[in-house]
């Protein structure tokens, strides 16, 4: 994976490092193992949890 974007699936990000899980957990999204979660992208996770949507994808991409 190049770089994470809005449109980035959290199921991939998780599986190519299951230590982003912490910044999703941290933003209020805690069933990071439902299929809905997995399917969601960054984008739609942002929106829904009322999080900014630029600092979360800073955050995510200085892991990879």
């Amino acid at each position: 994976m190049n770089m994470i974007t809005k449109d980035t699936l959290i199921g991939e990000i998780l599986e190519i490092n299951p230590d982003a899980a912490p910044i999703f957990l941290n933003m209020g999204m805690h069933c990071l193992g439902c299929a809905l979660a997995s399917g969601e992208t960054v984008g739609e996770a942002a929106e829904v949890h009322g999080v900014e949507l630029d600092g979360l994808l800073a955050q995510l991409n200085a892991m990879v």
